[in-house]
């Protein structure tokens, strides 16, 4: 049970997002869009998290690497759940944003 909730907030085993991201990894930014203005990764796109369900059609390809990323941690693992349980089949938790640009 610890070990699901570690990876459901990013902390399980290393990822490599800097390897996921050159292998084509999308990186989805689940703030808000005030806060996304107010600085994010290039590239990423903005989903907020309260409106991740009504835009999947964003995310058409299912098999595709999502790395989710927020302020802290927490609204990206609720962001991973969703797309888990809708079928996206390979999501990791990037946690906050600024701490995963460093990372890549």
């Amino acid at each position: 049970m610890l070990d699901t909730i570690k990876n459901m907030l990013g902390f399980g085993p290393a990822v490599d997002f800097a390897q996921l991201v050159k292998e084509g990894a999308i990186i989805l930014d689940v703030r808000s869009k005030g806060e996304f203005a107010g600085g994010h990764i290039k590239g990423a796109v903005n989903i907020p998290v309260d409106a991740l369900s009504a835009n999947l059609g964003q995310l058409k390809d299912k098999n595709k690497t999502i790395i989710t990323c927020c302020a802290s941690g927490m609204r990206s693992a609720s962001a991973k759940s969703i797309l888990q349980s809708k079928g996206y089949s390979s999501v990791h938790n990037g946690g906050g944003w600024a701490s995963l640009n460093s990372k890549l």
